[in-house]
């Protein structure tokens, strides 16, 4: 008899299975990554991003919603570390909460995709979010469905353009000095 197994009793190598990401409300969270600063962040679909931001607010206590920020990774987008499962887009909104109960700060992540940039607002769970996704629509040009007022609130209104995409034309703005003459 030999020591090799037979057919019937040859067995699949071990694969070494990705881990389950870890979640937090059905949202898939990281912890201690490497540029989290100790930070919980979250990764929430748009589809769960403003209930979540409500279950935070009601069930955890994130009541302040300090800023809302937009990101263009017009050339980054394949090569971000994200976890598992989260699919890098072009564009990103990034919240930052902060809860009333112990201090802690939840940084929520939400991937835009650049070939229509629209995510729901943030108004009716924290109404002060509502300048800060005006900004971000204003340089990134990400709309926010369902926002009050949603218009230009650093550049003029008549501006072509959103000029924080990566995609913007550099020096499209034409200086004029006043007060020099023979400039060579």
């Amino acid at each position: 008899m030999s020591d090799q197994p037979t057919e019937a009793e040859e067995v699949a190598p071990e694969v070494d299975a990705a881990p389950e990401p870890e979640r937090w409300h059905d949202v898939v969270v990281e912890r201690d990554s490497a540029f989290s600063r100790g930070q919980l962040v979250a990764h929430p679909t748009v589809e769960q991003y403003v209930d979540f931001v409500r279950t935070l607010r009601d069930e955890e206590g994130y009541l302040l919603c300090l800023d809302v920020i937009g990101v263009d990774y017009l050339s980054y987008a394949p090569g971000r570390a994200l976890p598992a499962g989260i699919e890098p887009e072009r564009f990103e909104v990034v919240v930052l909460l902060v809860s009333a109960v112990d201090r802690s700060r939840v940084r929520v992540r939400l991937q835009v995709p650049g070939a229509d940039p629209v995510v729901p607002t943030l108004f009716e769970v924290h109404p002060g979010a509502e300048a800060p996704e005006r900004e971000v629509f204003d340089l990134f040009g990400i709309r926010f469905e369902g926002h009050p007022d949603l218009t230009r609130i650093l550049m003029p209104e008549d501006w072509d353009g959103h000029p924080l995409r990566k995609d913007y034309a550099i020096g499209a703005i034409p200086v004029q000095f006043k007060g020099i003459s023979n400039v060579r």
